[in-house]
Order: structure tokens, then sequence, then C-alpha cells
């Protein structure tokens, strides 16, 4: 978990057994989340399923608001370093870029896809701001990758341009995970990568309509 961005109140441990223990129980808050759902989620489901005391998750968290901080904090800091992973390793181009971002979306959200909506659309400000701040780095993720291609970009505006792919790509793969098992698509998340990367590379390399006022 990233210790930059967790709840000031929260220590992460120092010692392995101690992480390691951390680990099994935030393993199974994410479970209680993906099977029950955040209205469901309490402290003695997520000590239940970690085969842990409910005071033994006292001793650590403050309560469940703090444990599904630190599961956000966890999920996202993955969203964040999986991107970043991806777009070290794109392929030469604004198209190799692309899809890079987008499947690095994919596959973190494929995951976690029960999970992230319910995160992302916490009530409380500062798990609000964790998920935009998790969102603002991912997109200028995007942004600087993008850098060398900038003449490829076909917009008016390349930098304004980059911005809504990356928030429209962003709210797609958000709204897919929300939504895949009430509204099923057919597509596997793959599949939905590579035709949202085809969708967003055709914005971006379509020339500019001018506006007439």
């Amino acid at each position: 978990m990233s210790q930059q961005h967790a709840d000031p109140a929260f220590r992460p441990p120092q010692q392995a057994r101690s992480r390691m223990s951390l680990r099994k129980v935030l393993a199974a808050a994410e479970h209680v989340l993906a099977t029950s759902g955040i209205e469901e989620f309490t402290v003695a489901a997520v000590a239940e399923h970690a085969g842990v005391s409910v005071g033994a998750i006292y001793r650590r968290f403050t309560g469940k608001e703090q444990l599904l901080h630190a599961v956000k904090d966890q999920l996202l800091g993955q969203l964040e370093t999986g991107v970043a992973e991806a777009l070290r390793c794109a392929e030469s181009g604004l198209d190799g870029v692309v899809a890079a971002f987008t499947h690095a979306m994919a596959r973190t959200f494929s995951h976690h896809d029960r999970i992230f909506p319910d995160l992302l659309s916490g009530q409380r400000a500062e798990r609000v701001e964790r998920g935009l701040l998790a969102l603002a780095v991912i997109q200028d993720a995007l942004a600087e990758a993008a850098e060398p291609y900038r003449d490829d970009i076909r917009r008016a505006d390349p930098g304004l341009a980059l911005r809504v792919a990356a928030r429209t790509i962003t709210s797609s793969c958000v709204h897919r995970a929300a939504t895949c098992q009430s509204w099923p698509d057919g597509l596997t998340w793959t599949s939905w990568a590579d035709e949202t990367t085809e969708m967003a590379l055709a914005y971006l390399t379509s020339p500019q309509r001018t506006t007439h006022q």
C-alpha cells in the first residue's frame, strides 16, 4: 500500500510478519466488498473472512472507514503503478501508447470490477480526493508518454485532446465495471480495451472540425 497517500492516522507496519497480516486483512476486505458490496461491509465480516479477531483489526484501524480507505489506497496504488509500468513498456507510436494505457486500465479493473466503482464514488471527502488524485496521476502519465507523438494528434489543442481521451477511457472503464454484471456488453476486458483504443485513436487523429458561431 502506498504510504504517501494513506490515511495519516494509519501507520503501515514495519515488521515482515505484521505486513503479511495486514495483506491478509486487506485481501479479506476486498473479498467482502466484492461479494457483499459496500453497504454490507463491516469489520466483523472482514475479521471472519481473514480468520482474525475483530479486536485485531481495531488495533490497526480506527474502524470501517479507515479500513475502506486503506483498501482504496492499495487498489488505486495498483492502478497508478500498472499504468506507469505499461506506458514505460509501450510500443512506439501514439497507437502503442494509447493501447498500453487502455489495456493497463482494463487489466486492473478486470481483477476488481465489483470494487472500484464503489470506492471511486465513496461519500467521504478524503476517499473522493484519493480517487481524484489517482485519476490525475494516470491522466498525466498518458500525456507524458504521448508527448513525443504530439504531431500525430490532429486536434487544435493536443494537450486538451489527450486529457479528453484519458478521461473518456477512464470513465468508460469505471462505467463498464459498474454495469458489466447487470448490463453485459458481450466483450472480454481485452476486447473492450481493443475497441476503446480504436475509438480514442480515431478521435485523436481526426482533424478537428471548424465550429461556426
